[in-house]
């Protein structure tokens, strides 16, 4: 529990003090993320106000969360372990698609970045490479980082051939790192959703520590390789979003940008796929899930039945163009990704209740 609440502890004074310093060094060189404005063919909520706040703050995220990871294990002179290592490359290779795609958007004024193509093949060799690797490595009890077996609290019966399996979590990878990214369309919404998120890979990590099969062998326990680690991977990542919300709450003083939504997606969903919550990631993301089912509505809408099921999507631009404040927008959806994210939490607990 100490390396947890350390490295918690770390990333926050981390993201806190190194946050101003990148929002200084982006603004002396004129740095900012191009607003998008409404046309007669699109409208888009009024964001005029935004102009000339700096990007890339995903950099000091990322940043704060390698940190306190490093310098908890330096200080408790532990080996770092495979499961959370994978979880950092997924995090660290998705963040560097972000870095290309927030580079077009600051410095050649592109507001909307990379191709989808090029960002989609970017995020592919990423998740996929991560799905090959997280399949080897095992521990000195054969537990490898992830098996072939679908998850939803623990392994199911449903194993799936490798191939398919690494398709499978290129699949869970892309609707994740998507979801955080479409969410990120308000002043802290996604950050704060994040965090709560990562709060709850914590206490997951921490439970399946406890009730590890290595410490209590039993038909409840968890065969999750390195669950501790994992929550310090976790512990470190609530505490950069919760630190960075300090900048990035309305008004921000910084975004994210797809430095961060992507780099925190890929995270999310790596700590899914080692803990073995694959599919319970549907509550415990349940917001970012929520925001993309609202954009897949809306271009199925439009091209079978020819009439727009939102006034605009992703959801919390729809509730804009109604004229809801921003800040009330916000918060309303934190308080819904709150919900789902205690209702993951439950079912998580009550199945091993009944185990």
């Amino acid at each position: 529990m100490k390396l947890v609440v350390i490295s918690a502890l770390i990333s926050v004074l981390t993201v806190l003090v190194g946050t101003p310093l990148l929002i200084r060094m982006l603004l002396k060189h004129g740095y900012s993320q191009a607003i998008r404005v409404s046309s007669e063919d699109e409208p888009y909520p009024e964001h005029e106000g935004k102009r000339g706040t700096p990007s890339m703050g995903g950099v000091a995220i990322v940043g704060g969360v390698v940190l306190a990871y490093a310098i908890t294990h330096l200080i408790f002179w532990t080996p770092p372990s495979p499961s959370a290592l994978l979880v950092l490359y997924l995090g660290l290779g998705l963040g560097a698609v972000g870095v290309a795609d927030d580079y077009l958007k600051i410095f050649k004024r592109r507001a909307t970045g990379l191709r989808a193509r090029t960002k989609l093949i970017g995020q592919a060799l990423v998740a996929l490479s991560f799905a090959f690797l997280a399949l080897q490595f095992p521990n000195s009890v054969g537990e490898t980082p992830a098996t072939t077996a679908v998850s939803f609290i623990r392994d199911t019966p449903l194993v799936l051939p490798t191939a398919l399996y690494v398709l499978w979590v290129w699949l869970l990878v892309t609707a994740t790192t998507n979801g955080v990214n479409l969410t990120d369309g308000l002043d802290g919404l996604a950050t704060g959703a994040a965090t709560m998120t990562f709060a709850a890979y914590v206490l997951i990590g921490v439970w399946q520590y406890g009730q590890s099969c290595f410490f209590t062998p039993g038909s409840a326990c968890y065969p999750t390789a390195s669950p501790l680690d994992l929550a310090v991977v976790a512990a470190a990542s609530a505490g950069a979003t919760f630190a960075f919300l300090w900048y990035n709450a309305a008004p921000a003083r910084i975004f994210m940008g797809d430095t961060g939504s992507l780099a925190i997606g890929g995270i999310i969903a790596g700590l899914a796929v080692v803990s073995r919550t694959e599919l319970l990631l549907a509550l415990l993301g349940g917001l970012f899930v929520l925001v993309s089912l609202s954009v897949i509505g809306q271009v199925a809408s439009y091209k079978f039945l020819h009439r727009r099921l939102l006034l605009m999507a992703p959801l919390h631009h729809h509730f804009e163009m109604k004229g809801w404040p921003e800040i009330n927008i916000v918060v309303r959806f934190w308080i819904i990704q709150g919900f789902v994210v205690a209702l993951g939490l439950t079912i998580f607990y009550a199945e091993w209740v009944r185990s």
